[in-house]
């Protein structure tokens, strides 16, 4: 845990894209989530394809940053010595603190397996409620809800995965 591997993060954040070509695809359930949604691909009105997907990669950034402590424990350790001085010094105190424990337990629970665990705990309890919430008020019904949660459980447990195997 000693560097926050960014490009891990940017990896994983294009894993919603590529989900989402598949999951939306009009052979997979694209159809029935134009049905469920009102969505009409005749329509003039499309939206501007660059900024969605520009828009799409960005958010999944901010989501694999938050996602990194909920799949890797050893952000929870380095969370309650954030105020310790000299933390980052191998000689000090906390420093030889911090490298036995690293020593220790640093690769506890660090795999694709677990890190996909927590990754779909996270679409189950998390995103699902969230979407299933909008829904409500948007007056969609439960398949529209268990597209749009199906393809973000599944998209939270590849991204889980690669953040908590390679960061």
């Amino acid at each position: 845990m000693e560097n926050f591997h960014f490009y891990i993060v940017f990896i994983s954040a294009l894993i919603p894209l590529l989900i989402g070509f598949i999951w939306y695809n009009p052979n997979v359930f694209g159809k029935a989530w134009m049905a469920a949604s009102g969505v009409n691909p005749d329509a003039n009105n499309r939206p501007n394809m660059a900024l969605v997907f520009g828009l799409t990669y960005t958010f999944s950034c901010l989501m694999g940053v938050v996602l990194a402590p909920i799949v890797i424990h050893q952000f929870g350790f380095f969370s309650m010595l954030a105020n310790e001085a000299n933390i980052n010094d191998p000689n000090s105190e906390s420093g030889k603190m911090v490298k036995q424990f690293m020593d220790l337990y640093g690769n506890n629970f660090r795999t694709f397996k677990h890190g996909a665990l927590h990754g779909t705990i996270t679409g189950i309890m998390l995103a699902m409620p969230v979407l299933a919430i909008n829904a409500l008020f948007e007056m969609k019904n439960a398949k529209y809800i268990l597209i749009n949660a199906g393809y973000w459980v599944i998209s939270l447990a590849l991204m889980g995965g690669v953040i908590c195997q390679f960061m």
